[in-house]
C-alpha cells in the first residue's frame, strides 16, 4: 500500500513538473509570437519607406537635389505611417467601440477610404502645410528650406511615434505645424515664420474640438427626441433614421462635388448645394423601405435601435476616414510638397520664387498609401481609448460621433484649415458624454418617458434597456452620488488636455534640435 501511495505520489510530482514545463514553453512561443509580430510590422514600416523614396527617384530631374528629393520622401513616408497609426481611432474607434465593426474590418474600411479622401480632397490643406506656415520666399535659399522641411518631417514623426507607444491620441497637425515653426525658427528667426496664419490655425484648433462636440451633442439631443424617448421607438426610427441618413449622404456628396468634380471643372456653389440635397433626398427615399424591412419583427426595445444604426454608423465612420484622409494627408506630404517646389522653382537650383504650390501626383500617393500602410501595422493601439474608456458608447452614440467629426473635417478642409481630426473626434466623445449627463438630469421628455414606463404604459419594453431603468429620487443628491452617475471619465479629459497643450511646443523644440544637428552634419 505505502509502495502505491509512493509510486502514485511520483507520479503527479512528475506530472506536475511536465506541466510546469509545458507552461514556461507556452509563455515563452507567445512572447516570441508577440515580439515576432512587432518586428514583422517595423520590417514591413521599413520596406515601405525604401520603396518610396525609391519611387521617388524616378521624378528627380538634377542630380542635385535627388538626395533631398529621396531623403525627403523617405520621411514623409514615416510620418504617414505614424498618422496612421495615431490617428486611425478618430475613424473607427467610435464604431468598434460600439461593436459594430471588428478591428479587422475597421482597419480595412479605413484604409480604402483614406486613401480615397487623400487623392480627392487634399489638396486645399496640402497648400497650407507646405508653404504658408513658412514662407519659401523669406526663406530665400531652396536648400535651407528643404532642410527645415525635412527636420519638420522627422521631428513630428518621432514625437507622434513615441505618443503612439504611450497610448496618447496627440494631434497630428499640431505636431507638424510644431516642427515647422521650429525648424524655420532655428534656420531662418521669426521672421521666416507667417504668424498670421499661425494665429488662424491655432484658432481653428481651439474651436474645432468645441465645434465637434456641440454637433455630436446636437445630433444626440435629435435621436433622443425624436426616437429613443418615444412610445415607439420603432415607428420613430422608421420616420427619423432615413433624415439622418439622408443628411448624411447629402454632406458627403457636396464634399465630393466641390472637391471631386470640382477639380475637373468649375462647379459653383449653387449647383453643388442642390446637387448634395437631391443625393440626400434620394438616400432619403432609398433608405425608407430598407429601414422599414430591416424593423420587421423587432421589439419595442432600446437593443433593436443599436440593431437599426448599426449600417448607418458602419457609412459615417466610412464617411470620416474619408474626410480625415482629405483633411490630415497634408500632415505627411505638405513638407514634401514644399521641398519639390522649393527645389523646382527658385533658389540656387531654380530660376525664381514659385507663384503657386504645384501638388504632384506621386506627393499625393505617399501619403495615401502611407496612412492606409500605418493604420493597418500599427493602428489598433488608440481604438480602445477613444472607443470605450472615455465614455460607453452604443452605435447611436457612435454615429453622432462620427458625424459630427465627419461634417466638421470637411468643412475645414474645404476653408483649407489644418484643423486636427484628433481633436474634432475626441471632442466629439466628449461632448456626447456631457450631454448625455446633462439631458438625464434636465428633460421632461425622459422623466415623463421614464414615468409611464415605470408605470407599464409602454407596451413592448423590456426592463434590461441600459439607463432607462426609473430610479426613486433622493431629496438632496451628496456628492458621492453625484460622481456616480458621472458618464464621462474626467482624468481622461485631463491627461489629454496636457497631451495636447504640450504637443506643439515639445515638436517645435523637436525640430529646432533636429535642424541644427542634421544642417551641421550634413551641410
Amino acid at each position: 500500500m505505502n509502495e502505491t501511495s509512493s509510486k502514485t505520489g511520483k507520479r503527479s510530482s512528475v506530472r506536475r513538473s511536465l506541466d510546469k514545463d509545458l507552461d514556461r514553453l507556452n509563455f515563452l512561443e507567445r512572447a516570441t509570437h508577440h515580439v515576432t509580430r512587432r518586428l514583422a510590422a517595423f520590417g514591413a514600416g521599413l520596406i515601405f519607406m525604401v520603396l518610396a523614396a525609391a519611387y521617388a527617384l524616378g521624378f528627380s530631374t538634377d542630380d542635385k537635389d535627388v538626395v533631398f528629393l529621396m531623403a525627403g520622401t523617405a520621411l514623409a513616408a514615416y510620418m504617414a505611417m505614424n498618422i496612421g497609426a495615431n490617428d486611425v481611432t478618430n475613424n473607427v474607434g467610435a464604431a468598434v467601440g460600439a461593436r459594430a465593426l471588428s478591428v479587422s474590418g475597421a482597419l480595412m474600411m479605413a484604409a480604402c477610404f483614406e486613401i480615397a479622401g487623400a487623392m480627392i480632397g487634399g489638396h486645399e490643406v496640402v497648400r497650407k502645410i507646405s508653404a504658408s506656415v513658412v514662407s519659401p520666399a523669406l526663406v530665400g535659399d531652396s536648400e535651407v528650406f528643404a532642410w527645415i522641411m525635412m527636420s519638420a518631417l522627422l521631428a513630428a514623426a518621432t514625437w507622434i511615434n513615441l505618443a503612439t507607444l504611450l497610448n496618447a491620441p496627440v494631434s497630428t497637425t499640431h505636431s507638424i505645424v510644431g516642427s515647422v515653426i521650429g525648424a524655420g525658427f532655428a534656420a531662418v528667426g521669426p521672421s521666416a515664420v507667417n504668424w498670421h496664419v499661425i494665429s488662424t490655425i491655432t484658432l481653428a484648433w481651439v474651436v474645432s474640438p468645441i465645434m465637434g462636440g456641440l454637433i455630436a451633442a446636437g445630433f444626440l439631443f435629435l435621436i433622443y427626441d425624436l426616437i429613443v424617448y418615444r412610445a415607439d421607438k420603432i415607428a420613430a426610427a422608421r420616420l427619423w433614421l432615413p433624415v439622418l441618413i439622408g443628411v448624411m449622404a447629402g454632406s458627403f456628396s457636396l464634399y465630393l462635388t466641390i472637391k471631386g468634380i470640382g477639380r475637373v471643372f468649375l462647379v459653383g456653389s449653387a449647383p453643388a448645394l442642390a446637387m448634395a440635397c437631391g443625393v440626400g433626398v434620394a438616400a432619403w427615399l432609398m433608405s425608407r423601405p430598407l429601414i422599414r424591412k430591416q424593423s420587421i419583427g423587432l421589439e419595442n426595445r432600446n437593443q433593436s435601435l443599436r440593431d437599426l444604426f448599426r449600417v448607418p454608423l458602419i457609412g459615417a465612420a466610412a464617411l470620416l476616414s474619408f474626410a480625415h484622409g482629405a483633411n490630415d494627408v497634408s500632415n505627411a506630404i505638405g513638407p514634401l510638397t514644399g521641398i519639390v517646389n522649393a527645389l523646382h522653382s527658385y533658389g540656387p537650383m531654380g530660376s525664381g520664387p514659385a507663384a503657386d504650390t504645384v501638388i504632384p501626383v506621386w506627393v499625393m500617393t505617399i501619403g495615401a498609401f502611407g496612412i492606409s500602410v500605418g493604420l493597418l501595422l500599427f493602428g489598433p493601439r488608440l481604438i480602445r481609448l477613444v472607443g470605450s474608456q472615455i465614455t460607453r458608447l452604443n452605435p447611436m452614440r457612435a454615429f453622432c460621433v462620427s458625424m459630427s467629426a465627419a461634417v466638421t473635417v470637411i468643412t475645414a478642409s474645404a476653408l483649407g484649415l489644418p484643423v486636427s481630426s484628433t481633436h474634432i473626434a475626441v471632442g466629439a466623445v466628449f461632448g456626447v458624454g456631457f450631454f448625455r449627463e446633462y439631458y438625464n438630469r434636465t428633460s421632461a421628455r425622459r422623466q415623463a418617458y421614464l414615468a409611464a414606463r415605470a408605470q407599464d404604459l409602454l407596451p413592448g419594453e423590456s426592463s434590461n434597456d441600459e439607463a432607462l431603468t426609473p430610479r426613486p429620487r433622493k431629496k438632496k443628491a451628496n456628492k458621492h452620488e453625484a460622481r456616480r452617475r458621472r458618464l464621462v471619465r474626467r482624468s481622461y479629459l485631463m491627461s489629454i488636455l496636457l497631451a495636447w497643450a504640450v504637443t506643439l511646443p515639445v515638436s517645435a523644440g523637436l525640430a529646432a534640435i533636429v535642424y541644427r544637428i542634421m544642417f551641421t552634419l550634413f551641410r
